[in-house]
């Protein structure tokens, strides 16, 4: 029996017990792992997840102008001299290029994570791609699916994403999954929502900030599901699609 964890927030990550061993997949719908699949979707050669603006500006000090693209917000605003973290815009300026990514929270996630055996990077844009891939190599092992949250505090958005990804996994294996509690509400949750997904990111505290800036579309881009199939992993180089 397969065992499934879901740990709420990044601030929750206990490199200690990663410990080379469990596999995990990191969510931050809102919105670095909807960027990340989009990029790598579109043709980015990698994604460069950073933990903040200054290893921003140092993975951009030792590429060559015209390779990457230099993507970051902090606390929901634009970084000055970085683009915007939304999807749908990057899509078209990402072909070919290494895309250095700074956010306030799922970044961060990312590098919280690197101590697992392997990292995934979901969105609702991939679930079922990524969860076909995890049940594919992954089924004699833990899965930590890890909600990044929004600075310490829970986020509806990722637990939503985490409980459509469970029910991805669920529909990919004939193997049964013992759930943690955690896993399980995550799991009912998304029953109970699960035709609502563009109301419930639209609703949610960050959604509600993202639509104030004038980027209500890009919301609406994220909350759908499965147009993408990519599974990211991270490796040395960045995030890259197989």
């Amino acid at each position: 029996m397969v065992k499934l964890h879901v740990v709420m927030k990044k601030e929750e990550i206990d490199k200690e017990k990663l410990n080379g061993q469990k596999v995990v997949v990191v969510f931050d719908i809102l919105m670095a792992t909807s960027v990340i699949t989009t990029a790598i979707q579109h043709g980015a050669k990698a994604v460069i997840p950073v933990a903040n603006q200054e290893d921003a500006l140092y993975e951009a000090s030792i590429r060559e102008k015209g390779t990457y693209v230099l993507v970051g917000e902090y606390n929901g605003l634009t970084i000055d001299g970085f683009e915007s973290p939304h999807p749908e815009r990057l899509s078209k300026t990402v072909e070919g290029k290494d895309i250095i990514l700074t956010t306030t929270n799922g970044t961060v996630a990312i590098k919280h994570a690197l101590n697992a055996k392997k990292v995934y990077i979901a969105s609702l844009l991939n679930a079922k791609h990524s969860a076909k891939a995890v049940c594919s190599e992954h089924l004699d092992e833990t899965v930590v699916l890890v909600c990044s949250g929004s600075s310490g505090v829970f986020n509806v958005e990722d637990f939503y994403g985490v409980g459509y990804y469970i029910d991805c996994l669920i529909t990919s294996s004939h193997k049964a999954w013992e759930m943690s509690d955690t896993a399980l509400c995550a799991h009912q949750f998304y029953l109970g929502a699960k035709e609502k997904g563009t109301e419930l990111l639209m609703a949610s505290r960050v959604g509600k900030m993202i639509a104030n800036h004038g980027m209500k579309t890009e919301v609406a881009f994220v909350a759908q599901k499965d147009i993408f199939a990519v599974s990211p992993i991270v490796t040395d180089e960045g995030v890259i699609g197989v």
